[in-house]
């Protein structure tokens, strides 16, 4: 997918990005960049200025270096790392999703059905499982049909069994609306199977690349410890090939043209 993906024009280019918090440094010299179709991930160590670099995506901080270059018109969808809800706020989902502005039922419940949540749209919030309301907020993210989705930490709160399904609804949403997708991810066990490119940070850019590539990269190793590339193996989901060094697709033997496994 990325190959085909930076033929257009990036929706979004962070060039150089520096940040302090007083005399500490936080991001130093970060560039990254989404194109249309593709999911980016980032991966570091807690503290390691993922959330700050999305805020500066966001346009929410300002950096005290470098600059971020969007597309004229770039709409943003934002999923936030959690939301609090108060136990005694009666408010329903759809009531949840009008609060951002959009009114129209039609596409509230188009949303909600998009991201497999249609049945909870009359519920009240503080009655929903942590996976279902992480869908409600995804949901609120594209409301808007935006070109580009920005996901931080999507699967918190979700348990282990609706992790993986979760980050292939993730998948869907890219392929069905057409989006780029910037995700920030502690899943390293996940990341292999749903990223296009993976950024990995640790208040600069250690290593950037396909998964496979990246998770042999000593600064990789060096942070996530020895076993780390084989985490980011368990969830291939049989894959019927493997990437050459550039992230090309390369079949495995046994597989077809169009990318099936015999045998």
């Amino acid at each position: 997918m990325s190959g085909e993906t930076e033929k257009y024009p990036p929706l979004l280019t962070a060039q150089d990005i520096n940040v302090h918090f007083g005399p500490r440094s936080v991001l130093a010299h970060v560039s990254l960049t989404v194109h249309r179709g593709e999911i980016v991930s980032l991966i570091g160590p807690n503290g390691a200025g993922k959330t700050t670099l999305v805020r500066v995506v966001l346009g929410l901080l300002a950096p005290d270096r470098g600059r971020v270059i969007r597309n004229p018109e770039l709409r943003i969808g934002y999923m936030p790392q959690s939301l609090a809800v108060d136990d005694i706020l009666p408010i329903t989902a759809a009531r949840f999703l009008a609060l951002s502005g959009v009114t129209d039922r039609s596409k509230i419940t188009r949303a909600l059905d998009l991201v497999g949540a249609a049945r909870v749209e009359k519920s009240q919030l503080r009655n929903l499982s942590g996976g279902e309301l992480r869908r409600v907020v995804l949901a609120r993210a594209i409301l808007r049909d935006p070109d580009l989705l920005v996901l931080d930490e999507p699967v918190q709160g979700v348990d282990v069994v609706g992790q993986s399904e979760f980050y292939d609804l993730i998948t869907g949403l890219r392929d069905r609306i057409g989006c780029g997708i910037l995700m920030v991810s502690h899943d390293l066990h996940v990341v292999m199977a749903t990223t296009d490119k993976v950024v990995c940070i640790n208040h600069h850019v250690c290593c950037t690349g396909h998964p496979e590539t990246v998770s042999r990269h000593p600064e990789y190793l060096a942070l996530f410890g020895p076993y780390a590339a084989q985490r980011l193996a368990l969830y291939t989901h049989g894959h019927d090939h493997r990437h050459d060094e550039s992230g090309e697709v390369v079949p495995l033997a046994g597989a077809d043209t169009h990318g099936h496994r015999h045998g």
